[in-house]
């Protein structure tokens, strides 16, 4: 090792970088009240998926809608991995997976999930039910983690029919769709104890009190109090003004008291996001609980970068090891 590389901060990569430059220009500034930034967001992501060619495949969906007991119905989308639905009975396994986007944009309907998860029902040949769960603050902290338990839930007790196998259902999600992924890991635990093959965590927000956020491979540019003060913003649209819902486990699962009884999880991390040392965080905890866990930390990448797949080499590889993980599931692998 050169002389001094042990104290260097960490640098972009390079593919991030060129790829950042090449779809900035097509960023429209984002108002600062909640409604307008998710339109003019929702905006950005069509305008930058066609610019880059992004395109959803051709694979079989179906839209369900799922009660919520005390909280608003959750919409559901299934994604096969072929043209047509898998036969029932066809025992393929089955993510039920929460997307990012820090609990107040985002959504199913976005191009770049929706080809998200086409492309990975197709590669990892099994089913994705992607729940499309309510935005903050319009609805907060709990309407969230019980719309997605639900969403779970129906999964369960519809998997055959589905074309699925409760034998081999998982559970996932990316930032704040991973702490909505854990806390229903948490909640299956402590409320029913179906079997979960696995949990995926992409680089997820796991504890709301902003207490394991590591801002040291950010910027230079962008000093840790900000990063913080962003964050803890996020939160209070999320769960409101009252410190201790921050701290409840369902939606901090860093925080619960046990992590023992949690499915094996596979955690990917990025070296530029400050929610790393969420991820982290609670791949330890698992390990220290008795849970199988694999954290892998992508060096360079950002907490958006990895879904840059077809432009960051990085992301391609992640793709490749989520896909093998899922892969796994299957009876025939």
């Amino acid at each position: 090792m050169p002389r001094g590389s042990r104290y260097r901060r960490p640098m972009l990569d390079r593919a991030v970088a060129a790829h950042e430059a090449q779809t900035a220009a097509l960023l429209a500034p984002e108002p600062k009240d909640p409604a307008g930034r998710r339109r003019v967001a929702g905006e950005n992501d069509t305008a930058v998926s066609a610019a880059l060619g992004v395109s959803p495949l051709h694979t079989a969906t179906a839209e369900h809608t799922v009660p919520v007991a005390g909280h608003p119905d959750v919409r559901v989308r299934v994604y096969w991995p072929g043209p047509e639905p898998a036969p029932r009975d066809a025992g393929l396994p089955i993510l039920v997976y929460f997307y990012g986007g820090g609990f107040t944009i985002a959504g199913i309907d976005w191009v770049s999930w929706d080809a998200r998860f086409r492309e990975r029902a197709r590669d990892a040949g099994i089913i994705i039910v992607a729940a499309d769960y309510a935005h903050a603050p319009e609805q907060r902290f709990p309407t969230q983690p019980e719309q997605c338990w639900s969403a779970w839930e129906w999964t369960h007790a519809r998997a055959e029919e589905l074309g699925g196998s409760r034998d081999r259902l998982a559970v996932g999600g990316a930032s704040s769709g991973g702490d909505l992924a854990a806390a229903v890991t948490l909640m299956n635990r402590d409320r029913a104890a179906h079997p979960i093959a696995l949990q995926l965590l992409e680089n997820p927000a796991l504890d709301l009190t902003i207490g394991h956020a590591d801002a040291r491979g950010v910027s230079a540019r962008m000093p840790g109090v900000i990063v913080r003060k962003a964050g803890r913003m996020l939160v209070r649209q999320y769960v409101g003004d009252d410190t201790k819902a921050a701290r409840n486990p369902y939606a901090s699962p860093l925080l619960a008291d046990s992590h023992a009884g949690l499915p094996p999880a596979l955690i990917i991390t990025s070296e530029l996001d400050p929610l790393r040392g969420d991820g982290e965080a609670y791949a330890r905890a698992l390990s220290d609980a008795g849970v199988d866990v694999t954290a892998v930390r992508f060096i360079g990448q950002t907490h958006g970068s990895l879904g840059a797949t077809g432009f960051v080499t990085a992301a391609d590889v992640a793709h490749r090891l989520i896909v093998t993980e899922l892969r796994r599931l299957r009876a025939d692998s």
